[in-house]
């Protein structure tokens, strides 16, 4: 039987006397999408940001691909792992933020293959006709030599979401990807990030968009006040919710 491809036991997260986790479980198959649903300041992006150790947990465990992340297992207990050894794992994680980061002296296909030639060490030829690849994917293939700045929000973050994908992920996290984005430009991002699903990526995306929840996850998991509220198939939480707070919370929200 395989291991999840990303496992979170007990997590913790304190900011000074903010509790932003509080006692995480949660295990994704290899190849599962799971939608993280639930109001501002539930802990989605803290937990997002936790699994890929740019925040540092409190406590907990994190594991991708059945490996610790951030610690290693010593005789005399555990120890933060070296730099070197947590940029490997992080390679294996793709993240998509809500602002798309690019580097604005780099055109569209410097910044999809600049990772994949400076931590992958991918030649880059190889690099640029992948990138060329992925730009077509996303909808971009006349972009490729133009800058972020001539570029729409939503086309900004088709080219974060190909840069991701360069990498040649273990699984990608969405940190609420269309939440800086115009209403009309939302659509573009939510039908890659669909393409991206439907091809098999493990993704764990933290979203406002319900109707894309609804359609494309596997599972999904309602947060509140740093803890797992509710979790289940997308028929499950929306149509059967349980708790009362997911009740409430769905009664506010458009779907």
């Amino acid at each position: 039987m395989s291991h999840p491809m990303i496992e979170v036991r007990q997590l913790h997260k304190h900011f000074g006397e903010v509790q932003a986790l509080n006692g995480i479980d949660l295990a994704v198959a290899p190849g599962e999408v799971v939608c993280l649903i639930g109001p501002s300041g539930s802990g989605k992006s803290t937990l997002l940001r936790s699994i890929n150790y740019l925040e540092r947990p409190t406590s907990g465990d994190i594991l991708v691909d059945g490996r610790l992340v951030g610690q290693v297992d010593k005789p005399g207990g555990r120890a933060p792992m070296s730099g070197r050894a947590l940029a490997r794992i992080r390679s294996n994680v793709g993240m998509v933020f809500q602002l798309f980061y690019l580097w604005p002296h780099l055109c569209v296909l410097e910044n999809v293959i600049l990772g994949a030639t400076q931590v992958r060490g991918m030649k880059l030829a190889e690099a640029s006709r992948r990138g060329r690849e992925l730009l077509d994917k996303v909808g971009l293939s006349q972009k490729y030599d133009a800058y972020p700045e001539h570029l729409s929000g939503g086309q900004r973050q088709r080219v974060a979401i190909a840069r991701a994908l360069a990498m040649d992920p273990k699984v990608i996290l969405f940190d609420e990807p269309t939440s800086a984005l115009d209403p009309e430009l939302v659509g573009e991002v939510l039908q890659t990030m669909e393409t991206v699903a439907a091809e098999g990526m493990t993704m764990i995306v933290a979203t406002h968009e319900m109707a894309f929840a609804r359609k494309v996850s596997d599972r999904v998991v309602f947060m509140d006040q740093g803890r797992i509220v509710e979790q289940g198939t997308p028929e499950q939480v929306f149509d059967h919710p349980r708790h009362e707070r997911l009740k409430r919370f769905l009664d506010r929200v458009p779907r």
